[in-house]
């Protein structure tokens, strides 16, 4: 135990929730008349396509009448739509999308705003020909009766409302599942690729998942018999219930894939039941093969851990019998990989697993105590003809099944097997699916991975992913030459920054319960041969390879960065040639130096490594570090009430309570300014940065003059509890710069089906007069909205004011709790930290007034707040 430890809140006082205000609608809308003439012609060429697919089908299965998919696009939105779709026989209700950037238009606009974009919905409708008849008799009504307020039967008054603000109605088609996708582009690399020609192709079919055991089994055998019929085959299947998720894994040959390619209306591609193509075994680490490199390890070898793991890492097979790592994992092979998993070839494992232990080698950490839980779910890719292979997820495998699979055995166990490893509370993936970058909608592994989180009280971390694509610096040789450090610095940044769009995080980093983790150009090395390279960089910033949030509803992600090594780019040979950035593969410097499988089976070796897995691991490590520094308190303490699905989180609550920008988002911001149409930098900047860099220390334990206190408890829709925060007297009329940060963070149900899915939306308020201002540059500079459109809210406040304030006086902070996708049906666990702090050298008794108050603390009597 540390001299002076974490301090803990007594259990807060039950509150009501803060009241919200009312949504601002300032939404203009057409006419009666004008939107009947705008939706009727869209209606008759609905009817159309209906009745021609309809006719289709009945040609290939007689007597069967066709269900179809209906995207009805609004401007703006209709909450509980859902519910009256319920109440029309033969509409089934699939699910709904969030859009963004809809030009306005004559018609619909925002009032204040006309040249502002406009958000809307996609509302997604399977319906047959009954419930189709059934919807335009109610379309004519609306349309015939010149009334906004025209009176639906009960439970059907949500359609007069759509009907308002309608922009489109149509059939989900070949667009959709087929083309948005990039399945194609996909496919036709495949088929120009050499080595792969002549080989089945696989992909992924995306079904929309049906409530009813039978219609899922009879929409996959639809589906498995066009399959076929193309000389095709389903190698395997998945439902995940929990996330409406069912999916087939497939393949055709080679020239059935051409066709689509060349002529995509063919009855597998226009099948209702799939939702999307997508292709399979993009999934991987997403490193190229480095040149042969490893010197022997300078370090002496240290003990074995010897209590239970706290953390698992899902990954590629480590090299278990290094010196590193001998007797610090528990490795499980249920699928035996490792008979087919060439030493030489266990990179990635093995580097993830010495970072989760060591840190960066070259800065002398001392290892984690507890053992490291590894399930391989990457192995060398059997495509892959380069030395060494890169490692990826299976093609024979879906991979949200794999890694369903894999938690739940860990877990809960696996048929009748046990758990393998009941107390693990972290999970690292620093892996991403370079098929899909995010873009508003959440794909099926972020929805596991919030859903397992919610149900299991666990912690996954998740690599932002890298991208490794050439930037163009616009200069030449000669030219880059010329520039100072600090030129050339601005320049590298602005031209990633310009690129931002094609950059995003991968799938899973949008994981709203998850941390996505980012990478900062900065490691522990300092002695690096240059030779004919270049470091872009003055200074750690965000590397040029992290990817870029926002997260879903543009939440902040990534939620915060660390060093993950420095990036040296190669030099072109010839002056007058454009200069792009391109990393060089190599283990050589610079780098976090890790171990790696050495030449002639070498068990002593290391490299070094660069990217955003590295820094994910980094962020594992340090959230075990959380995890026994709470467990300390807790067993110190006496503390009634604690249940373990408070620690997910306060483990993530710790992990980004000492985030800051600091220098970092200084020069960041400064650069970005400089680019045109960026009208707030800051928050642009914070798509990069998160929250920032994490002082882990700070929740390690506390100064003389910085106390951090913990909280807990569970909520349901409604309900709020008040935390109080004693202040220090010393302090009081003291012109003394003092910090106060506070962050929340909360694990919440998902509702997939909703375009809101978070179930459970959580925030906190504080009513002194020391956070009357937020410090914008510490917490995002996001602004409030942004930092509570996720499941983390974090925030610091500072400046040198002495407001007046007597013994006995505190700040209290309220935590709100309101649902959002769906009703809450149990209490919502959360953790909360609060830090209050001068600066170091002030001799002021900050910690010990704090403590001797925190426990002894009258009622709290605080006024309502008008907004959130």
């Amino acid at each position: 135990m540390t001299e002076r430890p974490l301090l803990w809140f007594p259990q807060p006082q039950d509150a009501s929730r803060t009241k919200l205000a009312p949504p601002v609608n300032n939404l203009h809308k057409p006419t009666h008349q004008k939107q009947g003439e705008r939706v009727g012609v869209k209606l008759t060429q609905l009817q159309e396509a209906f009745e021609a697919r309809r006719a289709e089908v009945l040609q290939t299965a007689a007597g069967v009448d066709p269900e179809q998919v209906l995207v009805i696009e609004t401007a703006g939105t209709v909450d509980d739509f859902s519910k009256a779709v319920k109440k029309i026989d033969g509409l089934e209700w699939l699910g709904e999308i969030e859009v963004e950037n809809l030009p306005p238009d004559e018609d619909f606009f925002n009032t204040e705003s006309p040249e502002k974009s406009l958000n809307g919905r996609l509302y997604l409708v399977l319906t047959n020909q009954q419930a189709l008849t059934e919807l335009l008799s109610l379309w004519q009504r609306y349309k015939d009766q010149d009334d906004e307020k025209l009176k639906f039967d009960r439970g059907l008054t949500k359609f007069r409302d759509v009907f308002c603000q309608l922009l489109d109605i149509r059939r989900w088609g070949l667009q959709d599942r087929l083309i948005e996708t990039g399945v194609l582009d996909v496919w036709q690399e495949e088929l120009n690729d050499p080595e792969l020609q002549d080989r089945p192709i696989r992909f992924e079919a995306e079904l929309w998942y049906r409530d009813s055991d039978s219609r899922r089994a009879a929409s996959e055998r639809t589906v498995t018999d066009l399959i076929e019929q193309l000389q095709g085959q389903v190698i395997s299947s998945s439902v995940v219930s929990g996330i409406q998720y069912h999916a087939i894994l497939a393949e055709l040959p080679a020239n059935k894939i051409q066709e689509i390619i060349s002529t995509p209306e063919t009855e597998l591609v226009k099948c209702d039941n799939i939702m999307f193509f997508r292709p399979i075994g993009q999934i991987s680490s997403g490193e190229e093969p480095a040149e042969d490199y490893s010197e022997p390890l300078q370090m002496d070898r240290v003990l074995p851990a010897t209590t239970l793991p706290v953390l698992a890492i899902l990954d590629g097979m480590p090299l278990a019998n290094h010196s590193l790592l001998e007797s610090r994992l528990i490795i499980d092979d249920p699928d035996g990989w490792a008979e087919d998993y060439p030493a030489v070839e266990r990179i990635h494992g093995t580097t993830m697993a010495s970072l989760a232990i060591h840190g960066d080698l070259n800065c002398g950490l001392g290892p984690l105590q507890s053992p490291i839980y590894i399930r391989p779910i990457m192995r060398p890719d059997e495509r892959d003809f380069r030395s060494p292979r890169r490692e990826s997820i299976p093609t024979d495998i879906l991979p949200v099944d794999l890694i369903h699979r894999a938690v739940k055995r860990i877990l809960e166990g696996d048929g009748e097997e046990a758990a393998a490893a009941p107390t693990v509370r972290i999970i690292n993936l620093s892996i991403g699916d370079y098929s899909r970058q995010f873009s508003q909608n959440m794909s099926p592994l972020a929805r596991l991975l919030d859903w397992l989180s919610s149900k299991y009280g666990i912690l996954f971390i998740i690599s932002a992913g890298n991208q490794t694509s050439p930037i163009p610096l616009e200069t030449t040789l000669d030219n880059l030459e010329q520039l100072s450090p600090d030129e050339l610095e601005s320049l590298t940044v602005r031209s990633i920054l310009i690129n931002a769009r094609s950059r995003s995080i991968l799938s899973p980093a949008e994981s709203i319960n998850g941390i996505c983790v980012g990478s900062i150009h900065f490691d522990g090395d300092s002695n690096t041969f240059v030779g004919n390279r270049f470091d872009p960089y003055t200074m750690p910033l965000p590397s040029p390879v992290s990817s870029f949030g926002s997260g879903y509803r543009r939440s902040i992600k990534p939620d915060l960065v660390l060093p993950g090594g420095k990036i040296l780019y190669d030099k072109p040979y010839v002056g007058s040639q454009q200069v792009s950035l391109l990393p060089s593969s190599t283990l050589r410097a610079p780098g976090n130096k890790v171990a790696i499988p050495g030449n002639q089976g070498a068990l002593d070796s290391t490299g070094y490594t660069r990217g955003t897995s590295n820094s994910t691991a980094l962020a594992s490590r340090a959230a075990v570090q959380c995890h026994t520094t709470l467990m300390d308190i807790l067993s110190s303490s006496s503390i009634d009430g604690y249940l373990d699905s408070y620690t997910a989180p306060l483990l993530k609550a710790m992990l980004v309570h000492g985030c800051s920008w600091g220098e970092t988002g200084e020069r960041l911001t400064q650069v970005i300014s400089t680019l045109e149409h960026v009208t707030a930098p800051a928050s642009f900047a914070s798509r990069w940065l998160g929250y920032g860099v994490p002082d882990i220390q700070k929740v390690l334990e506390c100064t003389a003059q910085r106390a951090t206190v913990l909280g807990y408890g569970q909520l349901l829709d409604g309900q709020a509890h008040l935390f109080r925060l004693p202040l220090p007297p010393s302090l009081s009329s003291v012109r003394e710069w003092r910090r106060l940060t506070i962050t929340l963070a909360w694990i919440s149900p998902v509702q997939p089906s909703n375009q809101k899915y978070r179930c459970a939306s959580m925030w906190f308020e504080a009513n002194n007069q020391i956070a009357n201002q937020r410090q914008e540059a510490s917490s995002g500079r996001s602004g409030w909205q942004a930092v509570k459109r996720g499941t983390l809210q974090h925030e610091i406040f500072e400046g040198q004011s002495a407001h007046p304030f007597v013994d006995g006086d505190s700040l209290v902070i309220k935590v709100n709790c309101r649902k959002e996708a769906a009703a809450i049906d149990s209490p919502v666990p959360y953790g909360i930290a609060v830090s209050f702090e001068v600066g170091e050298g002030v001799q002021l008794p900050i910690y010990e007034e704090i403590r001797q108050r925190v426990r002894i603390q009258p009622a709290i009597q605080v006024q309502q707040s008008p907004r959130a």
